[in-house]
């Protein structure tokens, strides 16, 4: 695995649109802004262990969020046909056997991942109600090995600001984990530097 860190976009990018296949019942999801107060988009994937070591507190609090007022999409971008553990059907039976009510999206072209300037999984952006960035960066400080406990802490101290209609958090971390997997020929320019 490749330790990558988020590229970090100006607050206030707007959110790309996107129209993804939703895995577990494959209806095409769209994000869009309604009456929700803000919008998480989460790049994830099967295999990394860095997104293993979160799935289990991050699952918890998405379905958490999806009952109240933020919407939650976590897209896989990854190349199957290298990491076929990323695969649709993969993806699929992780979601049913992890218990996510919120969507799970696959990114087949990867222009999603390449439109948001994902970098690593996870990598999550936080977007307010009129699709602006507020947030992007890490969950917390755990890693794999690292001893700190997963809490969730830099993301929800977000959307707790978020829902209180304050200013965007001054300290924002990259999220760090495995590379996105880039098809051979696709991988972008802020990839390659």
């Amino acid at each position: 695995m490749v330790a990558t860190s988020s590229t970090m976009i100006p607050i206030g990018t707007k959110a790309p649109s996107f129209e993804l296949l939703n895995v577990t019942t494959q209806k095409t999801i769209t994000i869009k802004q309604d009456e929700r107060a803000g919008h998480v988009v989460a790049f994830v994937c099967n295999h990394c262990p860095f997104v293993i070591h979160l799935l289990e507190h991050f699952t918890e609090y998405f379905n958490q969020l999806e009952s109240e007022k933020i919407s939650v999409y976590l897209i896989s971008s990854n190349n199957v046909e290298k990491y076929p553990a990323d695969s649709p059907s993969k993806m699929r039976e992780l979601a049913i056997d992890s218990g996510f009510r919120f969507p799970y999206l696959y990114d087949e072209t990867q222009s999603v991942a390449k439109s948001y300037q994902a970098a690593c999984t996870p990598d999550f952006f936080l977007y307010d109600q009129d699709l602006s960035l507020y947030y992007r960066g890490r969950y917390d400080e755990s890693r794999p090995g690292n001893g700190f406990p997963v809490n969730g802490n830099d993301l929800k101290g977000a959307i707790d600001r978020l829902l209180s209609a304050d200013q965007p958090p001054e300290l924002q971390y990259p999220s760090m984990g495995c590379n996105i997997k880039w098809k051979p020929g696709n991988e972008p320019d802020y990839f390659k530097s």
